[in-house]
């Protein structure tokens, strides 16, 4: 699990302290890319995006030794979205005020204003960056462990979406070799990535 996205008790509790510079790496590669996705589809520019992730990442380590976990409140996962969601609030505000504001910043404003717990475009946003993660991390790790013949035929025909009768010529293998090679690829990636969630428990 070490290339894990899921938020690991022990990694946050590392955090905490601001010379553990491992646990921060960690830190930046498992969130960095999930915060800047999610960021960017807002409708900010590379530079004003990079520039709030890590304002993000600054406030979680001013903040982190404060972090007391409470499940009715949600876990990491969600105090990130608050702190996140903060930051773009604040970033939409200044927009608002500015001769350049246009009509995404002022809507962009109105959903950030809703309420933090209101299930709306915002947080199935973040929900499904948080998805794409999980999957790219059981991703990662299935490709790792299986015999490449084999995850050439999944990610062919299940990501590339190519034909079986196309990846078997390919990789001279029957049409038939395919599909078991695919299903057995695809059983593998839903048990991984039910057991990054069950790991993530409530944090």
């Amino acid at each position: 699990m070490a290339d894990s996205p899921v938020t690991r008790a022990t990694l946050l509790m590392r955090l905490r302290d601001a010379n553990d510079y491992e646990a921060w790496e960690d830190f930046l590669r498992d969130y960095g890319p999930m915060l800047y996705r999610f960021v960017r589809s807002r409708g900010l520019q590379d530079a004003d995006a990079a520039d709030i992730v890590q304002d993000v990442f600054r406030r979680v380590g001013m903040a982190i030794g404060k972090l007391e976990y409470d499940k009715e409140k949600g876990g990491f996962r969600a105090w990130l979205f608050t702190i996140t969601r903060n930051r773009l609030y604040t970033y939409f505000e200044k927009q608002k005020r500015s001769a350049g504001n246009t009509a995404n910043d002022t809507a962009q404003l109105e959903l950030l204003t809703q309420a933090a717990d209101e299930r709306n475009e915002l947080a199935e946003q973040w929900e499904l960056e948080h998805l794409r993660t999980l999957a790219a991390s059981a991703m990662k790790t299935i490709e790792e462990s299986s015999d490449p013949k084999t995850w050439s035929a999944f990610r062919m025909t299940a990501v590339e979406g190519r034909s079986a009768a196309d990846a078997a010529e390919e990789l001279s293998m029957t049409t038939g070799a395919i599909y078991v090679a695919k299903s057995r690829v695809t059983a593998r990636l839903r048990a991984e990535i039910k057991k990054i969630q069950t790991d993530e428990g409530d944090f």
